[in-house]
């Protein structure tokens, strides 16, 4: 197991990795024409170029047997809604394991980069959203320290999902 920044050699196999743990988990929540227009706009290969072009952002991977396994994505700054005192917020965006690798270390050792490049940032806090029908999310990121502070929504085209805003003091 590797942990690595990502490159754009890797864009083609994120975006394959994003859809894929994406379709796994929520797939089912959607309408193909609104579960379609998402997956195009946040893993089109041209999206995951942009974003590893921006340099508010930062993508870690896990390497597995030559293969990506997992990904981690952070923002410097936080653009969920303000519901706590954080000066300096820092946005988890996403974290996703291959659904056949899930349960061997990976997020963690994602998670444990997150924070330190968060503390290397000087963010007094590190936020995220997660769904709120995912205990098994919300499991995990209270193990690490995070904390229910609000309701939120994600909109995936027409379709509102409840999400809960986690956030964690550094």
């Amino acid at each position: 197991m590797t942990l690595r920044l990502a490159t754009p050699a890797d864009a083609a196999a994120l975006a394959n990795l994003g859809r894929r743990a994406f379709v796994v988990k929520f797939g089912h929540l959607y309408s193909a024409e609104n579960l379609g227009q998402f997956l195009e706009k946040v893993y089109a290969v041209t999206s995951v170029l942009a974003d590893l072009a921006n340099p508010d952002l930062c993508i870690a991977v896990i390497e597995q047997g030559g293969a990506l396994a997992s990904f981690c994505k952070i923002a410097r700054t936080s653009g969920l809604p303000t519901h706590t005192a954080a000066q300096s917020p820092m946005e988890l965006k996403q974290l996703y394991t291959d659904p056949d690798l899930i349960g061997r270390g990976h997020g963690a050792r994602l998670m444990e980069w997150a924070q330190a490049e968060a503390q290397g940032w000087s963010a007094d806090e590190m936020q995220l959203s997660v769904y709120a029908d995912n205990p098994q999310a919300q499991a995990f990121y209270r193990r690490f320290g995070f904390e229910k502070v609000a309701d939120i929504e994600f909109w995936v085209g027409d379709h509102c999902d409840p999400e809960f805003m986690f956030a964690k003091k550094l």
